[in-house]
């Protein structure tokens, strides 16, 4: 898939606010500072299309990119605010909830883990709630370039052993790099292979 145009379409704070759309979608979500908008800027070829920050949870809408005038690439805000109080996270929580569950149009769901780290529990506890809804997900381990080759493999092993206690079939999964510009045609083509099943 060739990326022609992207671009900034709305920003909302609820399912109810979200831009009323024919177009498929494509969620990103994580942990907090696991590089979502890096991801989403390497995609796209576009530096500066989402707000990249070191900031950990800054990412506090649903925030959607039309890619190609045919479908929307969407941002959601990342679980496990480190500066964020219980009561806010857990209305982000709540939104981010309503829109995996009932936004008509959503197609797939990428989860961005930190390739950096070994298993962690908000991750763990996102998964098997996503497991549980029986919401269709695809694992994207991030910032592979930080490691050696075998390091991450360990890491990306470990945690996919982990994910037998939550489901016995093993989630697609792919390794990216924002630096490295590692994963982009992978993604893409998965997104594409979705496009092409539903049209």
């Amino acid at each position: 898939m060739k990326i022609l145009s992207a671009t900034f379409k709305a920003s909302s704070p609820d399912l109810a606010s979200c831009p009323e759309s024919a177009l498929p979608e494509f969620a990103l979500i994580g942990r907090s500072n696991v590089g979502k908008s890096s991801l989403i800027n390497m995609l796209t070829r576009s530096q500066g299309l989402a707000k990249v920050s070191q900031v950990p949870g800054k990412t506090q809408l649903i925030n959607f990119f039309t890619i190609n005038n045919t479908w929307n690439l969407v941002d959601l805000p990342g679980y496990g605010y480190a500066k964020v109080g219980k009561k806010d996270r857990g209305k982000f929580s709540a939104f981010v909830a309503d829109y995996l569950q009932h936004r008509p149009n959503l197609r797939g769901t990428f989860v961005l883990i930190d390739s950096r780290l070994s298993p962690q529990t908000l991750d763990l506890e996102f998964l098997n709630w996503m497991v549980g809804c029986g919401l269709p997900l695809i694992l994207a381990f991030t910032k592979t370039d930080a490691l050696s080759k075998g390091a991450v493999q360990k890491n990306i092993e470990t945690f996919l052993l982990s994910m037998r206690e939550i489901t016995e079939e093993e989630p697609a999964h792919v390794l990216s790099s924002s630096k490295d510009q590692q994963g982009r045609k992978e993604i893409l083509h998965l997104i594409g292979d979705a496009l092409s099943e539903k049209s």
